[in-house]
């Protein structure tokens, strides 16, 4: 047997242990509601957000700020809470919502130009937010 042959072998004698955990991970997943998906999703967008609006809780906050940044995970924010709040109910929507607006308000505060009425982040989705 070459090296070759023998290194082919391991790689198919090694497929099944990993088959058997990609199948673990899609049961694992089968088991978590659609509204759990979608609030940790949005939660991880909210998080990542306001530290690029310059909330973090940090000495060097303000040079984590990445305006730029924010605007583009505020907005994709936005989307995910439009689109999911008739799926997951309003008790799940309500402080969804009230987090993206307390972004957007933070991110009109942190901006030195602000965005005209319905131009800032997420608000071709929300509305203009003030």
């Amino acid at each position: 047997m070459s090296t070759s042959d023998s290194n082919s072998h391991n790689s198919y004698s090694e497929a099944p242990a990993a088959d058997a955990g990609v199948a673990q991970q899609i049961r694992d997943i089968s088991e978590v509601a659609a509204v759990e998906v979608i609030t940790t999703g949005a939660v991880h967008l909210m998080s990542a957000a306001a530290v690029k609006v310059g909330l973090a809780d940090d000495a060097n906050a303000e040079e984590l700020k990445d305006l730029d940044e924010a605007r583009k995970l505020i907005t994709a924010l936005a989307g995910l809470v439009t689109a999911a709040a008739p799926e997951i109910g309003s008790q799940h929507a309500g402080p969804l919502r009230d987090g993206l607006r307390s972004l957007q308000l933070a991110f009109r505060e942190a901006s030195l130009i602000p965005d005209e009425p319905g131009k800032g982040p997420g608000e071709k989705f929300t509305g203009p937010v003030n």
